[in-house]
C-alpha cells in the first residue's frame, strides 16, 4: 500500500526530526535557503495569478505547487523544523538537547530568510524593470499587502496584535499538515495531493506565514510600501512565528505524537 498508518507516519516524522538536528551547518542552510527561494517564487506566482485573472482563489489553488516542489526536494522550512525537531526531544532521542533544537531553529530561519530575500530582489528586477520604472500592476498588488498587513494590523493595537498571532497558529497548523502529508504515502502522486489540500486552505483563508512574509514584506518596500523594517518585524514577523511555533506544536506534532507514539492506556473489552 502507499499509505502508511498513523503510527507508522508519526514515527517517521520524529525520526525526521532527529536526522535534521544532527545535519550539518553546510547543508542546513542550502536546504533552507532553498526552501525559502522556492515558496517565495510560488508566492509572487500566486500573487501574479490572483491579479490577472481577478480572483485570489484562483493563486490559491495554484500556491501549493510551490510547497509541493520544495518538500519533494527535500528543503526545510521554518514551519516544517517547528514541528518536527521538537518530537525528537520530546522523544528522548540519544544526543538530542534544546540546544541542538535551537540551532536548527536558527539557521533555517536564516536560510529561509536569505532564500526569500533573494527572490524578492529577484522579482523586484521583473517588476520594475531593473527597478527603472514604477512597479507594473503585481508589484503595486505586493506594495498594498505590505501595508495592509502591518499598518493594517497596528490600527487595532492589541486586538490586531491578537489577530495576527491566532493567523499565525492556523496557519501552521494547516501547513504542518502539509508537512505531515508528505509523509503520508510512499508515491509522488499521493504526497502532492496531501500537501495540496491544507496549503492550498492556509493561503485562501489569507493566515500568516513567516516564510511566505520574509519575501512579500521586503518585496513590498522594494515596490514602495510605505512602512518601515520595525513596522514589519513587531507588526508581522514576529507575532507569526510565534504564532506559527505554538499552533504547529499543539495541533499538528503534539497531538499526533501523544496519541499514536504514547498511547494511552486501552480500556478492557468486557
Amino acid at each position: 500500500m502507499s499509505y502508511l498508518v498513523p503510527s507508522e507516519f508519526v514515527t517517521k516524522m520524529v525520526d525526521a526530526g532527529e536526522s535534521k538536528i544532527f545535519m550539518s551547518t553546510r547543508d542546513t542552510l542550502i536546504r533552507a535557503y532553498m526552501a525559502g527561494a522556492i515558496l517565495a517564487l510560488a508566492a509572487a506566482f500566486a500573487i501574479t495569478v490572483a491579479v490577472q485573472t481577478g480572483s485570489p482563489l484562483v493563486g490559491a489553488i495554484l500556491f501549493p505547487v510551490g510547497f509541493a516542489m520544495l518538500y519533494l526536494m527535500g528543503f526545510d522550512l521554518l514551519t516544517g523544523v517547528f514541528v518536527l525537531t521538537p518530537l525528537a526531544l520530546i522523544d528522548k532521542r540519544p544526543g538530542v538537547t534544546l540546544s541542538g533544537v535551537l540551532r536548527n531553529w536558527g539557521l533555517v530561519f536564516t536560510g529561509n530568510l536569505l532564500g526569500a530575500l533573494t527572490v524578492a530582489v529577484m522579482m523586484g528586477v521583473t517588476f520594475t524593470y531593473g527597478f527603472s520604472s514604477e512597479p507594473n500592476a503585481v508589484g503595486t498588488k505586493i506594495a498594498g499587502i505590505g501595508v495592509a498587513r502591518t499598518l493594517g494590523y497596528e490600527h487595532y493595537g492589541a486586538a490586531g496584535m491578537l489577530t495576527l498571532f491566532i493567523r499565525g497558529m492556523l496557519c501552521n497548523w494547516m501547513v504542518s499538515m502539509g508537512v505531515v502529508g508528505a509523509m503520508i504515502s510512499t508515491s509522488v502522486s499521493g504526497k502532492v495531493i496531501a500537501m495540496w489540500m491544507p496549503i492550498m486552505l492556509f493561503f485562501a483563508m489569507g493566515f500568516e506565514h513567516s516564510v511566505v512574509n520574509m519575501f512579500l514584506f521586503p518585496s513590498a518596500m522594494l515596490m514602495g510600501g510605505a512602512f518601515s523594517v520595525m513596522d514589519y518585524m513587531i507588526w508581522n514577523e514576529i507575532p507569526t512565528v510565534l504564532g506559527n511555533l505554538i499552533g504547529g506544536m499543539a495541533f499538528t506534532g503534539l497531538t499526533l505524537y501523544s496519541t499514536h507514539i504514547r498511547t494511552g492506556s486501552t480500556r478492557p473489552i468486557a
